[in-house]
């Protein structure tokens, strides 16, 4: 008996514990320290559990599961952009791009199929389930800073418009979200977290 499958998926089980050690601008609740990638993934999942009738009618919540899991993985290689960084995101994509040839490559040929198409389509956001998936994306962070007071918006200098601009496709994958989440904006602006530009 084989385990070269076996071992493959070992292997990449354990290439993605790298993403533990990826740290992003978002702070925890307690505004202890920075949350990590593997933190926010799982984060998302559980947010696409809850409030999956938000999402679009009949949206595929395992879909919508699978991809929020794995869309960050490429930053064990690139790193986290940060979303206000217009100099980093210069080179994102390219950065993006070679590390998922990299990373799904680990996996055995089907589930790698599977893992880049499901990152291609997050990506590209042209399903159901890419737009309520990158919609969480946006709305989690946002409900952090907004928990911790503005402190990483603030430490950037970032001003409400950036907020709505980075965030306004959150209204093609959940509408409800998006007006939600603008009055977290407008009241995150009354009270001095955010730039009222």
């Amino acid at each position: 008996m084989s385990f070269n499958r076996l071992e493959q998926q070992l292997t990449f089980i354990i290439e993605i514990d790298k993403l533990k050690q990826v740290f992003r601008q978002s702070l925890i609740t307690d505004s202890s320290r920075r949350e990590n990638d593997a933190e926010h993934s799982w984060h998302l999942a559980i947010t696409a559990a809850l409030l999956i009738e938000y999402g679009p009618p009949g949206t595929d919540l395992l879909r919508v599961i699978k991809m929020v899991l794995i869309h960050d993985l490429v930053e064990i290689d690139a790193g986290d952009t940060y979303c206000y960084d217009a100099t980093a995101a210069l080179t994102q994509k390219a950065r993006e791009i070679q590390a998922a040839d990299r990373i799904f490559a680990m996996l055995p040929a089907d589930q790698a199929k599977e893992f880049r198409q499901l990152w291609n389509e997050f990506e590209g956001r042209d399903t159901p389930e890419s737009r309520f998936a990158a919609a969480l994306d946006r709305v989690q962070p946002v409900l952090l800073n907004y928990h911790t007071q503005g402190k990483s918006w603030s430490e950037h200098n970032i001003s409400r418009t950036q907020v709505i601009e980075r965030n306004k496709h959150i209204e093609a994958g959940a509408p409800l979200l998006w007006q939600y989440i603008r009055q977290l904006i407008d009241d995150a602006t009354a009270r001095g977290w955010l730039r009222d530009e």
